[in-house]
């Protein structure tokens, strides 16, 4: 849901100025060329402290000291330009006068049928995300079992023959096949769809606007690439991007419109915004949570602690009931698919199985000692993704170069895992696993115990090392299986295609908790505690995958969820808050890594430590353009029309001086495309509230207004339309202050005063985190 203006090619959005140290507002493009304009054409635009004469004369004695700070933060900004690719959002209400008149006409049962609206709403975001996840579990099942079914019966034909190399080709054929349609839509529809999505929605619930991260074709790349993914070998699950997809599904429904298809219903007016939107994503996010693990409180939590960093009390009962109907519309159709209607066996895209058994009060030592390896592991994985995540921004930059890196791993883990199949020795008979078709160089009555691991579709891989009994994987292959695919997983996630993290930790962790389970057993191998492996393989998949994204309540009540036994609770949660821990220690976990990798400007939970002494006038931006109450059509044009002003919002001054309150760019375009001008009898005859919020969420550029030579003599009253009560904060406030402000209200931009109620500059998201990162730079 894009709205960048098209006339702001640097996007220096949210006033993130050069921190003079001064307030000033920009002239007229004819007062700047050489102040020709008359004094009352310019007067419009106001001069908060000094003119440019003044300003060319400080820079001309500025010390060496002075002079040097310049050039650091002209670096810093150089440094820093990719954050200015992103936006934030709006989610503070306009409180103007169009606001109090439509809420006057408004009854007490309009009120409530927007309230009832609001729970159609998430009804339909669950539904609907519930079908999308049945369309991407049925695609893959029964694409996965048409290939299975060519390789096998060409391994059949070729063990006879001795043409081995023709079910490899044949295999690297479709699996590249497959990889290619999902990098090409990625590459070239919508980039943005690429990884799980899990970083980008985080950042859009921080509120951040990432491009296009909402919009109708990220959904349908997402859609066939994840399908094309995990059906094609890569190291990758679905289950992530369900949470990406459910949140597209979400802002979508809200809107009640699609401006892709040129489709305007007249339904869900009053949430075209970005407050409203960011609740629904909320909605979106938990029910694909719901929808891949079968755990709809889960869901809620996923959304309260790893996504949604503002959260209204009144959202949670309607974000449980949409995770709920998404988990029972999967399970529903599933069951209809399995030729069991009504069966409820089916809650989510994976389903670990029940784990009757138990554990002693001794194991905990054990399973503390695995949350630590957890740690350890997560953090290389992550150290290990980051090296190649770097070389990819800095080297794989050319779109065939990341289509071509993706055939590229797609031949090489197909080769990795037909190799490792054919030398594979360990063949059990039929009956020890549900996959009995996996003959792949056994004898007859046979399966090959490799095949299960990697031929098969990854979910029932880890269902397989969570429940096959004590000596149906022999240790050996565990460890010939793990560690390649230890590699691979990490070398796959970041490359251009849809991709899950969430089932690859799992089986990793799965994998080596099932080789601690049998060191256990050779220990004690009289003890029936010790022969159950399954409670290994379950702690063994919490600590990886807890090392790995660093989630603790969310993912402990997702896992009780899927294995549908809360006596592991105890252990689950000690071994995820102890992974975290132990992963910590290193580096950030995965998602927040990419973000920073990608130089997003999202706020953490916390303001930077030993911040306090640190004021606003040390971080606001400067200079601050303003208007004044009243100004001319041709200072508004001349100022949205200047590259260096492609601001968000800009504060309005009174003819003292005084702050009157704050407007946003987007309605300047609006009231100039309108000729909403004081000559033409806009003040009388207003726009309504409605037309701002049908031009939500693409507004059109300045180029597209035609004024003519006439109009821009006119005067524009913004009065009825700016806020009059923002949040502002004095110049002597400290950071921490301010950044609890943003992070707690979603605000876009603060405005700054001195004592005397005038605006000495603006404080943005991005000011925040420039300098917390010019303070870590300057601490390493």
């Amino acid at each position: 849901m894009d709205n960048t203006d098209d006339d702001c090619p640097l996007l220096l959005q949210d006033n993130d100025s050069n921190h003079d140290g001064e307030v000033v507002s920009l002239l007229s493009e004819a007062d700047e060329r050489g102040m020709k304009r008359s004094s009352s054409s310019s007067g419009s635009l106001h001069h908060v402290v000094r003119t440019y004469e003044s300003r060319e004369l400080s820079v001309d004695v500025q010390s060496a000291d002075e002079q040097k700070l310049d050039v650091e933060n002209r670096i810093s900004n150089i440094r820093y330009k990719k954050s200015a690719d992103y936006e934030a959002l709006d989610y503070d209400t306009i409180e103007n006068e169009l606001h109090g008149e439509e809420e006057r006409k408004m009854s007490s049962s309009d009120w409530k049928w927007i309230q009832f609206q609001r729970w159609i709403i998430c009804m339909l975001i669950g539904i609907m995300t519930g079908i999308v996840a049945v369309i991407i579990n049925i695609c893959i099942l029964e694409l996965t079992a048409v290939k299975m079914h060519v390789v096998e019966q060409a391994i059949i034909h070729c063990v006879k023959n001795r043409c081995l190399f023709v079910p490899l080709v044949l295999w690297i054929a479709i699996n590249v096949v497959l990889v290619t349609v999902a990098s090409l839509l990625t590459v070239f529809l919508a980039p943005v769809a690429a990884g799980s999505g899990i970083p980008q929605i985080k950042c859009f619930l921080n509120g951040v606007k990432v491009p296009n991260v909402v919009r109708f074709k990220t959904l349908v790349t997402k859609v066939i690439g994840v399908i094309a993914s995990v059906s094609g070998g890569l190291a990758v699950g679905k289950e992530g991007p369900m949470i990406h997809s459910g949140s597209v599904l979400a802002a979508g429904i809200s809107q009640g419109r699609s401006i892709s298809f040129n489709l305007n219903t007249r339904f869900f007016k009053h949430f075209r915004n970005d407050r409203e939107k960011r609740d629904f994503v909320c909605a979106g996010a938990a029910a694909g949570v719901s929808a891949a693990f079968g755990a709809p409180v889960g869901g809620v939590l996923f959304s309260l602690e790893e996504a949604a960093s503002f959260w209204n009390q009144a959202l949670t009962w309607r974000i449980f009931l949409c995770s709920i109907l998404s988990s029972y519309t999967l399970n529903f159709f599933m069951s209809i698919y399995h030729h069991h209607p009504g069966d409820l066996a089916y809650p989510g895209l994976i389903n670990f199985g029940k784990f009757s058994g138990s554990y002693e009060g001794f194991e905990l030592p054990i399973f503390l000692l695995m949350a630590v390896f957890g740690g350890l592991s997560g953090a290389a994985f992550n150290a290990i993704n980051h090296k190649i995540t770097v070389f990819r921004l800095k080297y794989l930059k050319a779109k065939y170069f990341k289509v071509l890196e993706v055939v590229f791993v797609s031949a090489v883990s197909a080769t990795i895992a037909f190799v490792l199949i054919y030398w594979n020795s360990e063949c059990k008979p039929l009956g020890q696993d549900p996959y009995v078709r996996l003959q792949f160089f056994c004898n007859d009555g046979e399966y090959n115990t490799m095949a299960v691991l990697f031929f098969t579709p990854p979910e029932e891989s880890v269902k397989s090392l969570f429940h096959d009994p004590l000596g149906a994987l022999q240790p050996l292959t565990i460890v010939i299986f793990v560690l390649p695919y230890f590699f691979l997983a990490c070398w796959t996630y970041g490359l251009q295609v849809p991709s899950g993290l969430f089932i690859p930790s799992l089986l990793i962790g799965a994998a080596w908790g099932r080789l601690v389970g049998n060191c256990v057993n050779f220990i004690w191998p009289d003890d029936i505690w010790a022969q159950d492996l399954s409670k290994y393989a379950l702690i063994g998949a919490a600590a990886q995958l807890g090392g790995t994204v660093r989630m603790t309540i969310s993912l402990t009540v997702i896992l009780i969820e899927a294995t549908g036994n809360i006596t592991y609770s105890l252990p689950l949660m000690a071994v995820l808050l102890l992974a975290k821990w132990v992963g910590d220690y290193f580096n950030h976990g995965i998602y927040d890594m990419h973000i920073h990798l990608n130089k997003v400007p999202i706020l953490p939970w916390e303001p930077p430590a030993l911040s306090t002494n640190i004021q606003a006038r040390e971080v606001m931006g400067t200079p601050v353009v303003t208007l004044r109450t009243v100004p001319l059509v041709s200072d508004i044009c001349s100022v949205l029309s200047d590259p260096r002003n492609c601001h968000s919002g800009y504060p309005i001054s009174d003819s003292e001086g005084k702050f009157r309150g704050v407007i946003l760019r987007t309605q300047l375009l609006i009231l100039l495309k309108h000729k909403e001008f004081v000559e033409r009898g806009g003040s009388s005859e207003r726009i309504k509230l409605s037309v701002f919020r049908d031009s939500y969420p693409r507004y059109f550029p300045l180029s597209v207004i035609n004024v003519s030579e006439g109009e821009q003599q006119c005067h524009v009253d913004l009065r009825p339309f700016l806020n009059p009560s923002p949040y502002t904060i004095q110049e002597n406030a400290s950071l921490p202050r301010i950044f609890r402000l943003f992070r707690a209200l979603g605000l876009r931009h603060l405005v700054v005063l001195n004592d005397e109620h005038k605006v000495v500059g603006m404080i943005s998201r991005k000011d925040i985190w420039k300098w917390e990162h010019k303070e870590k730079q300057h601490d390493e």
